[in-house]
């Protein structure tokens, strides 16, 4: 048992392990067992992403700044679930997550409401889209992936095999994006190769600051390339829109992605 400094609220455990919520400063925290928080809401305003490594998932906006059909795997507290819904009211949500005890919090502790726009399934991420890419193509516009257990990410979800099915379900001008952990080394690095060979090398990285985490994007082979003066532009529209920093994201884009980023961005 771990010693958490904030109040723990829940503890439940299911065939995966341990699940607790634990509140502490205003923010409520969702961890499976181990210090690391999977999921954080700030309560005083619940649909407001607070995790620093949700909000740099966000950075696609400057990309694709109207999701309509997105896939998701893994839900973790639902806090990205919920920020898509308020601010995107054409949005539609597909989210597979694998345990139905995690569905069972993000409802009863951190507000996940139910939406005629989201539909959620208890299943294998990779398992899902390997079928539905067998029957399907082109019907996903954004892919979000953020599948991880208290041990790290799912093995399942890295795969050149999942991103090609991914691809599949893409459509051909769709985007993709990963909530990676930047410190397993080896594992970043065969999930950079797997995502580039599938993709054409369409990707970005976007390391999130002083935290592990680092967020891939890929891009269909018809994404049309943004030149980088509309992108400073847009970066400026979004934070008043959403408060959120694109900005220092697209800083960061341009600083981490010398050898990609002419296969993505226009100068």
């Amino acid at each position: 048992m771990y010693k958490y400094d904030g109040l723990v609220v829940h503890q439940s455990h299911d065939d995966e392990g341990i699940i607790e919520i634990v509140d502490q400063e205003g923010v409520r925290a969702l961890h499976f067992g181990s210090p690391s928080r999977q999921s954080t809401m700030l309560m005083s305003d619940p649909n407001r992403l607070h995790s620093q490594y949700a909000r740099a998932m966000m950075a696609l906006l400057l990309f694709h700044d109207q999701p309509r059909e997105v896939l998701m795997i893994g839900l973790g507290g639902g806090t990205i679930a919920k920020f898509l819904l308020h601010q995107f009211p054409d949005c539609r949500l597909k989210i597979v997550e694998f345990r139905a005890s995690v569905l069972k919090v993000a409802r009863s502790h951190f507000g996940l409401p139910f939406d005629p726009r989201m539909k959620i399934k208890i299943g294998c991420g990779a398992q899902h889209v390997r079928q539905q890419s067998r029957e399907n193509s082109e019907i996903h516009d954004l892919v979000m992936i953020d599948a991880y257990d208290h041990a790290g990410m799912a093995p399942e979800v890295s795969s050149e095999i999942f991103f090609d099915n991914c691809r599949t379900l893409l459509t051909r001008d769709g985007l993709l994006v990963i909530n990676l952990w930047g410190t397993d080394k080896e594992l970043f690095q065969q999930v950079t190769w797997n995502m580039g060979r599938v993709f054409g090398w369409r990707i970005l990285f976007l390391p999130v600051r002083n935290r592990g985490n680092i967020i891939g994007f890929a891009f269909g082979d018809q994404f049309p390339k943004p030149s980088m003066k509309a992108l400073i532009d847009k970066a400026k529209q979004l934070e008043q829109q959403y408060q959120l920093e694109f900005s220092i994201y697209l800083q960061d884009f341009k600083r981490n992605n010398t050898s990609t980023i002419n296969r993505v961005i226009n100068k």
